[in-house]
């Protein structure tokens, strides 16, 4: 059985998965919480915030590991993916040292000051439109397969 096709759909999945959260709750987030409490969707993508982030990267790291085992080492040398695993990683950093502290942050501040609600809503969001952007450059990468250098 050819397990490659399964392998990049897990891996693809879990990629987008590590990300999710930190790209749809400050959208999310739109209105101050006063209007409305938490959907569903909102409870589910802080879950995945939180401790799902753990079992996403290593699901993340299995699954890319067998994609390079299935492809071989070389393809680690390709610049496309070279590029397009840094820019991952600058996503990751940024998501993890801007993204998610802001989320916290504006949740913590949803009844005490709706002005510095709207002030965090907002930095999140410009957060999350330059992660939206290197994530679509990643898609391009991956898809495209262009020669860099």
């Amino acid at each position: 059985m050819n397990w490659f096709p399964i392998l990049l759909t897990a891996h693809v999945i879990l990629a987008a998965s590590l990300l999710a959260p930190s790209l749809a709750l400050p959208f999310l987030l739109r209105r101050h919480p006063e209007r409305g409490g938490p959907t569903t969707l909102m409870r589910m993508l802080s879950a995945m915030q939180g401790t799902g982030s753990v079992v996403i990267g290593i699901g993340l790291a299995l699954t890319g590991t067998g994609l390079v085992i299935s492809l071989g080492t070389e393809i680690l040398a390709k610049p496309w993916l070279v590029v397009a695993l840094t820019v991952y990683g600058l996503n990751l950093l940024l998501a993890a040292f801007i993204s998610r502290p802001g989320l916290r942050r504006l949740i913590g501040l949803a009844n005490a000051d709706p002005e510095g609600w709207r002030r965090q809503a907002t930095r999140v969001r410009y957060a999350a439109y330059a992660m939206a952007a290197a994530t679509a450059l990643i898609a391009f990468l991956m898809s495209t397969k262009p020669e860099l250098w």
